[in-house]
C-alpha cells in the first residue's frame, strides 16, 4: 500500500505546471494597468505642465475653479490673473485649468 502511495505522488508532481506560469496572468494586469491608466496620465500631466510653462502675458485662462480670466502678470509660480475691469486677483500657477484660444471657442450649436 506504501507502495502504491510512494509511486503516486511523483507522477502527480510532475504533471503540475512550472510555478513561473502562476505569475503570468499578475504580469499581464500590470502590464494593462501601465498601458492604460499610468501611460496616458502621465502623457496628459506632461502637456498641462507644458502650456503651464508656456502661459504668457495677456492670455485668457480658465483657472480650476472655472473662472474665466486674462493673465496680467506672470512669476515662477503666482500668476496675477486680471477677472474684470480692475478685479485683479493671484493664483497659484498649477491651479490653471486650461489656456483659451485667442477667439474663443466656436459656438456649441455650430
Amino acid at each position: 500500500m506504501f507502495a502504491l502511495l510512494a509511486s503516486a505522488a511523483p507522477a502527480a508532481a510532475s504533471s503540475e505546471p512550472p510555478a513561473y506560469l502562476q505569475f503570468l496572468p499578475l504580469i499581464a494586469m500590470g502590464a494593462v494597468f501601465y498601458f492604460l491608466i499610468l501611460r496616458p496620465q502621465m502623457r496628459r500631466q506632461k502637456e498641462q505642465q507644458a502650456k503651464l510653462a508656456g502661459i504668457q502675458r495677456g492670455d485668457q485662462v480658465i483657472t480650476a475653479g472655472g473662472l474665466l480670466a486674462k493673465v496680467i502678470k506672470v512669476e515662477d509660480t503666482i500668476v496675477e490673473l486680471e477677472l474684470a475691469p480692475n478685479v485683479r486677483v493671484k493664483a497659484v500657477k498649477s491651479t490653471i485649468g486650461d489656456i483659451v484660444p485667442p477667439g474663443g471657442s466656436k459656438p456649441a450649436n455650430d
